[in-house]
């Protein structure tokens, strides 16, 4: 008997152990830089390759594709560990809607250079040079921005005031301690949460910055642009009662949609033309002059 309890303990010493092990391994993986080599698009859809300077010595990179004069000028920024070609389709329909689209690699992702993933903190520096970038290459225009999951939180997380004309945020978790949670449970089940503490410890350590620095709930009602939240009904990775939660907080004007049977992927590829009318829907209304606008 005292055996088989001796032979438990050491048991689930060793599985602790391991467990720690793999959380303290995961810090610097969920922070270390994507970088990936951006192919050349096809030429039925040209494109101008920019480099805009932004702090710290980096140059964002990007592609700037020109639409008609008075169509407006729109911000795409991706998702974590992704780059400017998950945008891609989004440029592609906006371009074809009149729209002129910049999209980029965000800091540590694709062709800008990082040194880590700091979840919406540096990356909301590459959102403010991109936006200066479009106001002065388009001074006649209006701005628009749309963001998917890191790529929404770098809008959000932004410093500066953009002034933008419209949002988009699409698949934007409230909290980091949200975010990093139901991840934790999507890899280790509901125990996982007993991680929490540990990797929320760890990405503090490792950015050097306080959790509500990362946590767009904390700025949402800073964005004074009028914005449209998108998320999916079966997203786990940031659920639609997080999603309500940062749209109550929001201000006015606002719009929600949640999209059916949508997971934490692309949605303009899920939604297809759905997810066209109601952007363009939307962002025709705050970004081309109307009557009463």
């Amino acid at each position: 008997m005292q055996h088989t309890t001796r032979f438990r303990i050491l048991l689930a010493t060793i599985v602790i152990t391991a467990i720690t092990l793999i959380v303290f391994a995961l810090g610097p993986l969920l922070t270390a830089p994507a970088p990936t080599a951006v192919s050349t698009l096809s030429a039925d859809f040209p494109v101008e390759s920019v480099e805009i300077p932004a702090q710290q010595g980096v140059s964002v990179h990007g592609w700037l594709a020109r639409g008609k004069p008075g169509g407006g000028a729109l911000l795409l920024v991706h998702s974590m560990r992704s780059n400017r070609m998950e945008m891609l389709s989004r440029a592609r329909f906006l371009k074809d809607q009149g729209y002129s689209v910049l999209f980029i690699d965000l800091q540590a992702h694709g062709e800008t250079a990082g040194d880590h993933i700091t979840f919406g903190l540096r990356e909301a520096e590459n959102v403010e040079a991109s936006v200066a970038f479009l106001r002065k290459t388009f001074p006649s225009e209006r701005i628009g921005a749309i963001g998917a999951s890191l790529g929404a939180a770098a809008i959000v997380l932004a410093q500066r005031n953009l002034k933008l004309d419209a949002a988009i945020l699409e698949s934007l978790h409230p909290t980091i301690e949200e975010a990093v949670d139901n991840r934790l449970k999507l890899h280790f089940g509901d125990h996982g949460s007993i991680l929490l503490p540990l990797m929320l410890w760890q990405l503090s350590f490792y950015l050097d910055v306080s959790l509500d620095a990362l946590s767009p709930i904390t700025r949402i009602n800073n964005l004074s642009a009028p914005v449209l939240f998108i998320s999916g009904t079966h997203d786990v990775h940031t659920t639609q009662p997080e999603t309500e939660r940062l749209y109550a907080a929001a201000r006015f004007p606002k719009e929600l949609w949640i999209v059916p049977g949508a997971r934490h992927f692309n949605m303009h590829n899920y939604a297809g033309r759905e997810y066209e009318q109601r952007v363009n829907d939307f962002l025709s209304y705050y970004l081309r002059p109307h009557d009463g606008g």
